[in-house]
């Protein structure tokens, strides 16, 4: 019963961590855009690249 001291507090510094992880990711934006990855699968496009001008050669 003594490990009940050790194992109580661990456990919830570790579902607190759990817990931080969760809203800090949730903050930064990781749920966003659920549906955009699961479709963009389905497209094999790739973005068309738009042609780059080259400065003017000087003589």
């Amino acid at each position: 019963m003594n490990i009940l001291i050790l194992l109580v507090p661990v456990a919830l510094l570790l579902g607190l961590l759990g817990l931080v992880a969760f809203l800090w990711s949730l903050k930064a934006g990781q749920y966003d855009d659920l549906e955009g990855a699961a479709e963009r699968i389905l497209f094999d496009e790739e973005p068309e690249e738009t042609p780059r001008k080259d400065p003017p050669e000087k003589s």
